[in-house]
């Protein structure tokens, strides 16, 4: 859902959908991600 959320708002810019990935990715810190995950995360971000 976090990915979803964050590409959703790449490509359109809709403010709901960066805080729904805040949300998500606060929920997720929460909870104790792998790293690994966030490796995948910040990797896509480098790439746009």
């Amino acid at each position: 859902m976090r990915d979803f959320s964050w590409k959703y708002f790449a490509l359109t810019g809709d403010v709901d959908a960066f805080l729904l990935y805040k949300e998500m990715d606060g929920l997720q810190a929460v909870d104790g991600v792998d790293e690994e995950e966030d490796g995948e995360a910040a990797s896509e971000l480098e790439g746009m």
